[in-house]
């Protein structure tokens, strides 16, 4: 009997070495370059994740598209065939979450000291865990920064985009907003907006720095003005159905990394747009703009109605919620 114990105790052992042995694998997959503010932070959270499990989990991640485009990720995550992403608020609307359109709408964000009080207070968490039913656990928001307009021809006032084809990402805010200004929205995947450019398809677009450049959108843009009308962020998710199944310690562990990853996105966000913001205007193929008081108050003006249009769509009681935070109030525009 004490040999079988014996024996029995030495397979027990030698099965659980076989499955500690073989690390979780997280895919995180993202559409961005790896220079960008997210590609470095989901390289800082694989790195954290594999020091503080010890290995036990191998955190994979494969930016610029390399797996999916924007538009199929999303997918791809609910069925299981990546673990993690950290798509752009905007890509929650479409999946039917409407109210994370409210991240869309110009100028409710004057800083990110604006933003931070609702990506880091209840609204981020109750905004988050709209995301349950949809198989989806929200871990995160993650900054990128604050949106430019882009263009061949010069843009000083809101009446120089009208007419104009300006990509945008899939968000009937975002379609309400270049309506507003005199332009034609054009939803476009974000992987193939240089060529869309490059080829006239569209005319502009709008971006933080760090990806109008990462994108090298710069060499086929002459004029970027510095609006900073719309925040683009992101939410870091995981499958909701993988993430429950790790072991409660493992998981702990991943949710300390990914504190440690999110205090680090956001404190080199604006260090990497305005890195990016020197790199354009050192290679002398775009014209960069700083818009008076006066002129950036003009596309405030022009885009305040767009909250008005869309409140409905992302919810009045939402809305008010974050002016109450921010301070906005677009009556006053």
């Amino acid at each position: 009997m004490k040999n079988v114990n014996a024996l029995l105790g030495m397979l027990l052992l030698s099965l659980s070495a076989t499955i500690y042995a073989d690390p979780i694998v997280i895919k995180f997959s993202h559409v961005v370059a790896a220079s960008t503010p997210k590609g470095k932070a989901s390289e800082f959270f694989a790195k954290r994740a594999a020091e503080l499990t010890k290995d036990k989990v191998k955190v994979e991640v494969y930016p610029n598209s390399a797996l999916y485009k924007d538009k199929e990720e999303m997918e791809a995550l609910q069925i299981g065939a990546v673990q993690m992403l950290a798509p752009s608020l905007a890509k929650f609307g479409p999946l039917g979450v409407k109210e994370f359109e409210v991240f869309d709408f110009p100028f409710i964000f004057d800083d990110t000291a604006d933003l931070h009080k609702v990506t880091q207070g209840p609204i981020g968490a109750s905004l988050l865990a709209k995301l349950e039913p949809r198989k989806i656990k929200g871990l995160a928001f993650w900054d990128n920064g604050f949106k430019s307009f882009s263009a061949n021809t010069v843009i000083k006032t809101p009446a120089d985009l009208k007419g104009k084809k300006m990509r945008i990402q899939s968000s009937k805010v975002l379609e309400e907003e270049i309506r507003s200004l005199g332009g034609l929205p054009q939803v476009i995947a974000f992987g193939e907006v240089y060529q869309s450019l490059s080829t006239g398809v569209v005319d502009g677009t709008e971006n933080p720095i760090s990806n109008f450049y990462s994108q090298k959108m710069h060499e086929v843009q002459k004029h970027l003005t510095l609006t900073n009308h719309g925040y683009l962020g992101y939410a870091v998710i995981v499958n909701k159905s993988f993430w429950e199944a790790l072991p409660a310690d493992v998981r702990g562990q991943l949710e300390q990394a990914m504190k440690e990853a999110t205090i680090y996105a956001n404190k080199i966000a604006q260090d990497e747009n305005d890195s990016a913001l020197e790199g354009v205007k050192k290679s002398g193929k775009t014209t960069v703009y700083a818009p008076t008081k006066e002129e950036r108050m003009a596309f405030k003006k022009a885009l305040a109605p767009v909250h008005g249009k869309m409140a409905d769509r992302v919810g009045s009681d939402l809305l008010q919620s974050i002016y109450k935070e921010t301070g906005y109030d677009p009556s006053k525009m």
